[in-house]
């Protein structure tokens, strides 16, 4: 553990993202401190529990002995000018989750990014789609540096919404609310784990009860209730099928048109419910189909030959073989 001496003066340092929390260090400061004071932009849940009064001016604070100073930030003029004359500094320290809270909340508020203070929700969706098919890509290519970037770029875009969300008129919400809904559903959904529900031993178990259990949260009315109608349409017909295949609908009620969207719709349904995912086998095919037009490009080009020239018979002859 760190040692602080007792200076003659001390600046502590809190996180506005964890107002409540206190370095074990400045406890004996504030103990041995002559006087107490709370810097402007010190948060007022830590103000009130410790009792601090508003600091006085830089000037008048930096002749107190003994003072100890919580601030937010050593951008305090208090606090720049004890520090200035030598008080010790003892920080929160605010694990990196945190800390990005923090920098979405500094972005998001006055003085900070113009550009993302001006973001709404539906403003920022591409943005999220975006970003979430960047990582997918990444997961599919094994680039984990590309994976550890865009997981952080999905990241943002859920601390981006939750800190939108919290300047709701009528209804705010914040990260905190966020994630305390996912616990509070995680721990809901795995009974076996977290109280002494039936146990569990197959991931197939494990599906068909999380299925049950949110069926019986949502009070839903329909099988079909809660899924994402705007997810791509390959995905979308795969879940439909997958769904309607709990409850036994047969295939003879698949739409039986034969137009191209009913074919379509039967097959990713049907891969779906064989427990293919529709949408990754078909994208697997569109990108190694992507791979082999790159290859013939370039194998015309080998050739003296503008791939933007080509004909049927010359995509033919420089098409990778097997």
């Amino acid at each position: 553990m760190t040692s602080y001496p007792i200076a003659a003066a001390t600046v502590v340092l809190i996180s506005p993202a964890t107002p409540e929390v206190l370095p074990a260090a400045a406890w004996p400061v504030l103990r041995s401190a002559e006087a107490v004071y709370a810097a402007a932009d010190l948060p007022e849940v830590t103000r009130a529990a410790l009792d601090a009064k508003a600091a006085p001016h830089p000037e008048v604070l930096a002749r107190v002995p003994r003072v100890v100073l919580l601030a937010a930030s050593l951008d305090d003029p208090g606090a720049a000018e004890l520090v200035r004359r030598g008080a010790a500094v003892i920080e929160t320290p605010v694990p990196p989750l945190v800390r990005a809270v923090e920098v979405m909340d500094r972005l998001r508020s006055p003085g900070g990014c113009p550009w993302d203070a001006a973001q709404t929700h539906e403003s920022l969706l591409q943005y999220l789609v975006e970003e979430t098919y960047e990582l997918l890509d990444a997961i599919e290519q094994q680039d984990r540096a590309a994976m550890r970037e865009e997981l952080g770029d999905v990241l943002l875009q859920v601390l981006f919404h939750a800190r939108v969300a919290a300047e709701h008129d009528s209804d705010p919400f914040d990260v905190d609310a966020v994630a305390d809904e996912l616990v509070t559903k995680l721990v809901n959904r795995h009974p076996h784990i977290f109280t002494d529900g039936d146990a569990v031993h197959t991931p197939e178990h494990q599906q068909q009860r999380w299925e049950q259990l949110k069926q019986a949260e949502k009070q839903r009315e329909s099988v079909i209730d809660g899924i994402a109608l705007g997810q791509p349409a390959a995905a979308l017909a795969g879940k439909l099928g997958q769904r309607t295949g709990r409850r036994e609908l047969p295939f003879d009620l698949f739409p039986a048109g034969a137009d191209e969207g009913s074919k379509l719709f039967r097959i990713a349904a049907a891969a779906r419910r064989a427990g293919v995912d529709p949408e990754g086998a078909l994208r697997a095919v569109a990108k190694d189909f992507a791979a082999k037009v790159r290859a013939a490009e370039s194998q015309a080009r080998r050739h003296g030959v503008d791939p933007a020239r080509l004909d049927a018979e010359g995509w033919r002859r420089f098409w990778p073989r097997g």
